[in-house]
């Protein structure tokens, strides 16, 4: 009985250590930056919610599945669809969970006049006219704005003039500082985007939408949290929050 009696001690004290480690480093995500606007607004009461303080690290999600395979530490990753079902066949994280998804734009420089982009003519127009367009070489858009130049007629000629980036947030501040005249990737990368404005989603035919997912780590020592952290961004709370940022729910 004694034998039972301290054994049961042990193990207590062994979950406790445990569960005071996750709460040490708090809850760790790694996060696209297509969905960062939404997850920064949201995170505060998310926080409150879970009782946990969270840490990001962000990125496209091209690096941040290098993170992942270099062995970053990390309790839940948020990012688009294709990057979680590539990490969930290698058995690096959970169940995904659906959160939100958005379509490709253009910003310009804030005060910049604002060019017309509502039809394919005046699309092409417009990026003829530019001295430069940015976006990431890197990005989840960018097969999408590649075929879209093709489809123009005009990729030979933008190849040019195009500036690629590693990562939006950099394309952006290409634009921002004056180096790049029109920025092309996620509206919800866009708007959040220092000295930039939005002049509107690519028309119809040339748009593309490009969607996001969270899950927590396979081998996460606080995967609790984790995953009431995506419970928390991915309750019906959240749509107008989504909205704000350019996205919409899936």
């Amino acid at each position: 009985m004694r034998m039972q009696t301290v054994l049961a001690t042990l193990v207590a004290v062994l979950i406790s250590t445990a569960a005071s480690h996750a709460q040490g480093h708090g809850v760790r995500v790694l996060i696209s930056n297509g969905f960062k606007a939404v997850f920064d607004d949201l995170v505060p009461a998310c926080e409150k919610s879970i009782g946990q303080k969270v840490t990001t690290q962000s990125g496209t999600s091209t690096s941040l599945i290098e993170k992942v395979n270099a062995g970053e530490a990390f309790d839940v990753a948020i990012m688009t669809t294709e990057a979680m079902e590539s990490l969930g066949k290698a058995g690096k994280v959970a169940t995904r969970t659906p959160l939100g998804r958005s379509g490709i734009g253009i910003g310009r420089r804030a005060g910049a006049k604002k060019p017309d982009i509502g039809n394919a003519e005046a699309l092409k127009k417009t990026f003829l006219a530019a001295k430069s367009v940015t976006y990431a070489g890197d990005g989840a858009s960018r097969p999408h704005i590649d075929k879209m130049m093709m489809t123009l007629g005009i990729a030979d000629v933008m190849t040019k003039k195009t500036i690629l980036e590693q990562g939006s947030v950099r394309a952006a501040s290409r634009v921002a500082n004056g180096d790049a005249e029109l920025l092309i990737t996620l509206v919800s990368e866009i708007l959040p985007a220092p000295g930039v404005e939005l002049v509107g989603p690519l028309p119809t035919q040339f748009q593309n939408y490009v969607s996001f997912a969270g899950a927590t780590n396979a081998k996460s020592d606080n995967a609790a949290a984790g995953k009431s952290l995506i419970s928390c961004l991915s309750g019906p709370s959240v749509a107008a929050t989504l909205k704000a940022k350019g996205m919409e729910k899936q």
